[in-house]
């Protein structure tokens, strides 16, 4: 697959990589999610995988393709969780729908796995994706009922990940 529509899969979130909490306090002292929201950021990164690009073929219905980011609390900082997310293909044509699927594992204040998906109505040739939103179909350890949405946001090499959730 041609890299911009890898990255338009992130959801991580992506794919992806800077933790900056709304109540400004620091990602130790972070509580679980609260009743009434809890929003962050990080900055996703792709990590590069071992395998060939393709020939650069029109995706047809059913191709698939994985990938994988490492989280950050701002580009380039230390690593503080990583996500992983397939996408299939369901649409073909103009526009192409895919579908992805993702959890995102975060280490520490707070801590825990997120699950998100989203179905992005993309155009392969698109060498700059536009934002879009991923659901939040819920979460584990400090995330455990979390529902909500990711803002994914293009962010040159990264992908800005704007988590809004609630319980």
């Amino acid at each position: 697959m041609i890299r911009s529509f890898r990255r338009i899969g992130a959801l991580g979130a992506a794919t992806v990589a800077a933790v900056t909490f709304a109540a400004a306090a620091p990602a130790a002292a972070a509580p679980a999610v609260p009743e009434d929201g809890f929003e962050f950021t990080l900055y996703a990164k792709e990590v590069p995988a071992d395998e060939d690009e393709g020939t650069g073929a029109a995706p047809k219905v059913g191709d698939s393709f994985a990938f994988a980011d490492d989280l950050s609390r701002s580009k380039g900082g230390e690593t503080v969780g990583r996500d992983g997310v397939g996408c299939t293909v369901v649409r073909t044509g103009d526009p192409m729908d895919v579908l992805c699927v993702g959890t995102f594992v975060l280490n520490g204040g707070p801590g825990g796995q997120l699950t998100g998906q989203t179905l992005l109505s993309v155009d392969p040739s698109d060498e700059a994706p536009a934002a879009f939103d991923i659901a939040v179909t819920g979460g584990t350890g400090d995330f455990d009922n979390a529902r909500g949405w990711i803002r994914s946001i293009p962010d040159g090499d990264y992908s800005r990940l704007e988590f809004h959730l609630t319980r």
